[in-house]
């Protein structure tokens, strides 16, 4: 049987791999993209899109909790933790039937099976049926990741969970021990505090969130601890004891061992590139701590081989693969690509309070050499904040004092996830302190404190 060609063949159907895959077929690529497992990959089926469901159940219930502070009544407020799960897999399911619509309609080929390089422009692909054939001139790496597991604290689906777990718990957790403090630690630590479980978090480094400007992460850690959690910084779990409904986490801090009992651990310590197994290291490709080396426009350096998403390393963030994968598919159909820029592209965590962020934090630009002026804004200063019941946060501005360049932003508190993104525009446009004064923000709104941390940092602000 004949191999079948391609112009295009992308090896995995998450974010990056589907927009990719996508796009090409815009531009006239005949396109082939082969998933192993689920289309829309961890992002959709375990990732981004079924922990915002299961967050924005925790948001809920918390809200109502609290209706009394809204002048409402509501006795006796509970939860069905499985319907709060169907509700999360409902959602994810409908997105990824929808990633499938898309590549139809879009006149992709879908190959479910696992893929492997063999050659140069080759892809062998295990099907339920058998094998396929293919080639192609271009073919793009798309694999994504997976959670990273440190020796002895391997994931058992019982007592010790990854996020995979987390999001189809057995039981809700009575007493919960969160290994790290990213994005993923912190959301599943907000969502179980939420629902009542005794939250302990234990961070390795020096604080909470630690990718965040440091007083971010400060406020966090403040409105962690008043919600109840505790959080262990500069601490590390050394050892888990396992028996039965029960886990004994012996954990170091300030050199000293302590030991404290859990029902529930949840391991959230990093992730690994998938990168086994696709024949990358015949093709000469270079990985480095499980992550394909790639430049700028996403080559590999063998022709024709490219790496986008996650396996391609930090920022770990399915907006950042799905970017790549357009650049890529245009950069394959000769168009003039713009490759990603790292420090422009917005990181957001969906816990509670949420925090979103851009470009350099305080320290980082002080590191760099810059002449920086801050501007900072708290909630409680903003009406519609205060009218939401929503009045603790805070909004940071950091800029080039020299040529008014917006070098960062830092957000916590309501729906900042939301509003980074004018910030983000903003680095985009190459825009100025004082484009940014002189725009006009509606009233009332949340975005208002943006304008005024930007007026802050000049010794302009009106409501502070």
């Amino acid at each position: 049987m004949a191999a079948q060609s391609f112009d295009l063949i992308v090896i995995g159907a998450g974010p990056g791999g589907y927009v990719a895959a996508i796009r090409a077929a815009q531009l006239g690529l005949k396109t082939a993209v082969v998933e192993r497992e689920h289309l829309g990959g961890i992002c959709l089926n375990w990732g981004c899109i079924p922990t915002k469901a299961l967050l924005r159940s925790s948001e809920v219930f918390h809200l109502m909790e609290r209706a009394k502070d809204f002048g409402l009544k509501a006795d006796k407020v509970d939860y069905d933790l499985e319907a709060v799960v169907k509700r999360s897999r409902g959602v994810a399911k409908q997105l990824t039937s929808g990633v499938g619509h898309l590549l139809k309609k879009n006149k992709v080929t879908v190959i479910m099976g696992e893929a492997t390089i063999p050659a140069k422009g080759k892809v062998s692909v295990k099907t339920e049926k058998g094998s396929d054939e293919l080639t192609a001139k271009n073919i793009i790496l798309a694999t994504g990741a997976r959670a990273r597991e440190l020796p002895g604290l391997e994931a058992d689906g019982d007592l010790v969970w990854t996020y995979k777990h987390a999001l189809m718990p057995p039981r809700m957790p009575k007493k919960l021990l969160v290994i790290g403090s990213g994005a993923i630690g912190i959301e599943f630590a907000s969502f179980y505090n939420t629902l009542g479980a005794e939250t302990t978090v234990v961070e390795v480094m020096d604080r909470v969130l630690p990718v965040e400007d440091a007083e971010i992460s400060a406020f966090a850690k403040k409105a962690f601890t008043k919600q109840g959690m505790t959080i262990m910084e500069k601490a590390m779990v050394k050892q888990l004891d396992r028996a039965k409904g029960k886990v004994t986490a012996h954990i170091e801090v300030k050199g000293k061992v302590e030991k404290h009992d859990f029902d529930t651990v949840i391991s959230a310590v990093g992730i690994v590139g998938n990168v086994e197994n696709l024949g990358l290291e015949a093709l000469g490709v270079q990985v480095d701590r499980t992550h394909v080396v790639t430049d700028e426009f996403c080559r590999t350096g063998v022709e024709g081989l490219y790496a986008i998403g996650d396996i391609a390393g930090a920022p770990w963030l399915a907006h950042k693969a799905s970017h790549e994968g357009v650049m890529v598919a245009e950069l394959i159909a000769g168009k003039h690509a713009h490759p990603v820029k790292p420090e422009s592209i917005a990181g957001c965590t969906y816990c509670q309070p949420q925090v979103a962020s851009v470009g350099y934090t305080e320290a980082r630009a002080k590191e760099l050499g810059y002449d920086i002026k801050v501007g900072k804004f708290p909630f409680i200063g903003n009406g519609k904040a205060i009218a939401l019941g929503e009045p603790e946060g805070l909004i940071k501005t950091v800029f080039d004092a020299k040529t008014g360049e917006l070098l960062g932003a830092h957000m916590i508190g309501a729906e900042v996830t939301e509003l980074i993104q004018g910030y983000v525009v903003g680095r985009q446009l190459e825009t100025t302190e004082e484009d940014l004064m002189n725009t006009v923000f509606p009233h009332p709104t949340l975005s208002e404190m943006m304008h005024e941390s930007v007026l802050d940092a000049y010794g302009r602000v009106i409501h502070m």
